[in-house]
């Protein structure tokens, strides 16, 4: 039976240049998926405890899902994992494009990346093969040249690449991975742990088609979508401009839109940012065989160029290089998103970073001696995107604030952490959890730390619908069935988060993009059809709790503690104006919601360890012996 899996997972060995591919079974496949769970699952067994991130013992993993490669919208997706240089905790980070189908139909599951090349080196993977071939050329090429350069090499002009430039060269410890030009998996430092193997690139090509076991079940589903999308019933609002491309206003007079490193709260030139595609947009794309054309691809000449091979910037992008640096130029923003992009670095945290740095020059922490001589004020666009590359060359101020938040205020001193905002040292996203509770308890507690993917967002789960009922029919779904007071830290707010939670993560583990709009049935069906297993709604929302559990317990053995999971201290006060003037999170509200969160998810309630019970109910008694005794 044709199924949507291959049962072979690829291991390079770096340090020795040896390949080999093992078959995990079937049973590993369906208590897994892939994603996030595959990776923990390396982690736990093949990591040592206390490795250093960037040293050879790290292994980095391409991890898949099982409806990864299906030609049905949202299904080419991957996650990359390993220990985050950025946080020392689990770190994962997912990315659509056409690299994951690709890699797919090249016929693995997943790769494992261990040691280290003692030269720089690309990996080379068809149709069942790869090689080990030398990247020496391409070291210090941005991404852009990288792909050009491989793709001639190779000749073949579909060959895609996840890829680094010279941010993850640079070990820059929140360098992303980039798949083609466009698409990053931007979070935890990835690219930084690529570039300590001296991993280039990885170049597929496959030829596989993946039809799934009920191939006629996945065509309808794939059509429907395809005809709700052209109905606009389905991911209307991503097919237009894609995330952050029409009115931001709403974001800033509800608090939500972080403004000048989220200090302040009003910030009228928003409106330079607005509006991207009516102002600079060539047009919209998509990924592989994605009827949800949500990526925005800009042009601009004046006053910087931008390529629009590089696509263009989306919501966090625009908040993070835009309006927390004080920046009101979408064609500033847009040639910051470019550098970023070509340098292989997460724009949220390159943006947050340059807004901690902004916010240190105006309170006189640095000067224009440590800036090499760039007026870094709030608002400076020029020097904003001057910083990106500083960043991602490591040069000057930009060697400091390429190490992250915590380490770059350590080394600045006088009381620069205050200005820190983040999350176990991730940087945070551009939703702000004074205003959404719900990312509150997702920030503090989330393995990976700061990500707004997988935590609750919850201003639309306020007004109940005519049934009296949440309005939010996921979460409804799952059991969560009162509508919910935005300023609450409460019990029923702790269930919908990790509900809500339990369903993104899932998504990770699958993998299938949340745009699509997927319902928790739909996916069921969908990863029935794919697989052929008589998987339900039940078994695959389990999959996300496990894969929480699993990275959590990874993070217990790295000696993560309940004090890791907390905000920064400016999430604790108010912001200098604007709607969140009078707010700020109640710390003592937000520790206990902690400790309802450990008790809900099968957890110690006072250590946040997770119990023996909970493993062995999730089917992996065996991370039991990795935990402390």
């Amino acid at each position: 039976m044709a199924r949507s899996f291959h049962n072979k997972i690829l291991r390079v060995n770096l340090t020795k240049g040896t390949v080999t591919v093992e078959e995990p079974g079937v049973v590993y496949l369906r208590r897994n998926m892939g994603g996030w769970n595959i990776i923990a699952d390396i982690l736990l067994r093949e990591v040592p405890q206390g490795a250093d991130p960037l040293g050879p013992e790290n292994k980095l993993i391409f991890a898949p899902g099982v409806l990864t490669g299906l030609p049905i919208s949202g299904a080419s997706r991957s996650a990359v994992g390993a220990k985050s240089p950025n946080t020392g905790a689990f770190g994962a980070a997912e990315a659509g494009g056409f690299w994951p189908a690709q890699f797919k139909r090249a016929g693995f599951d997943a790769l494992i990346v261990e040691g280290a090349a003692d030269k720089p080196v690309y990996l080379w993977i068809k149709d069942g093969q790869c090689e080990i071939r030398d990247a020496s050329h391409l070291w210090g090429k941005g991404a852009k040249e990288t792909e050009a350069t491989v793709r001639a090499e190779l000749g073949d002009e579909r060959v895609e690449l996840a890829m680094i430039g010279p941010g993850g060269e640079n070990l820059v410890r929140y360098a992303c991975v980039m798949h083609g030009l466009k698409d990053a998996a931007g979070r935890t430092g990835m690219g930084a742990v690529m570039g300590s193997k001296k991993l280039k690139a990885v170049a597929v090509r496959g030829t596989t088609n993946l039809e799934g076991a009920d191939h006629p079940t996945i065509q309808a589903m794939a059509r429907r979508a395809a005809q709700e999308v052209k109905e606009e019933k389905r991911s209307a609002w991503a097919s237009k401009a894609g995330t952050g491309g029409l009115e931001l206003q709403g974001g800033i007079l509800s608090g939500n839109m972080p403004i000048r490193n989220f200090r302040d709260g009003e910030f009228p030139e928003i409106t330079g940012l607005e509006f991207v595609m009516d102002k600079i947009g060539v047009r919209m794309e998509g990924c592989w065989a994605c009827a949800v054309r949500c990526k925005k691809v800009v042009q601009a000449q004046a006053p910087y160029q931008v390529d629009p091979d590089f696509g263009g910037p989306e919501y966090e992008t625009i908040g993070s290089l835009g309006s927390t640096c004080g920046v009101s130029d979408i064609v500033a923003v847009s040639k910051a998103n470019e550098i970023c992009n070509d340098y292989s670095l997460d724009t949220i945290g390159t943006g947050v970073t340059i807004a901690f740095a902004m916010e240190c020059y105006e309170n006189g922490l640095l000067t224009k001696e440590d800036t090499d001589g760039l007026d870094l004020r709030f608002g400076n666009g020029d020097a904003m995107i001057q910083m990106v590359e500083k960043i991602g060359r490591r040069e000057g101020l930009g060697g400091i604030l390429a190490e992250g938040l915590l380490p770059a205020a350590a080394k600045i001193e006088r009381g620069a952490e205050v200005y820190a905002v983040h999350a176990k040292g991730q940087a945070q996203p551009m939703h702000e959890p004074r205003l959404k509770r719900g990312l509150a308890i997702g920030y503090a507690v989330s393995p990976t730390g700061a990500d707004h993917c997988h935590s609750l967002h919850d201003t639309g789960l306020i007004t109940p619908n005519d049934e009296g009922f949440m309005p939010n029919g996921q979460l409804r779904n799952m059991g969560a069935i009162e509508a919910l007071k935005l300023e609450s830290l409460g019990p029923e707010k702790v269930q919908a988060s990790i509900y809500n939670t339990m369903n993104s993560v899932m998504q990770n583990c699958l993998a299938i993009c949340t745009f699509t709009g997927w319902s928790l049935r739909e996916l069921a069906d969908m990863t029935r059809a794919a697989t052929g297993w008589d998987v339900s709604e039940w078994e695959i929302l389990k999959v996300g709790e496990r894969a929480m559990t699993l990275a959590r317990a990874f993070n217990v053995r790295e000696g993560f503690t309940p004090d890791d999971d907390k905000l920064c201290p400016r999430s604790y006060s108010p912001t200098q104006g604007g709607a969140l003037s009078e707010g700020g999170i109640d710390e003592a509200e937000l520790r206990q919601a902690m400790h309802t969160y450990y008790g809900m998810m099968g957890w110690d309630r006072q250590t946040g360890v997770p119990t023996a019970d909970k493993l062995y109910e999730l089917g992996v008694g065996w991370v039991t012996e990795y935990l402390p005794k």
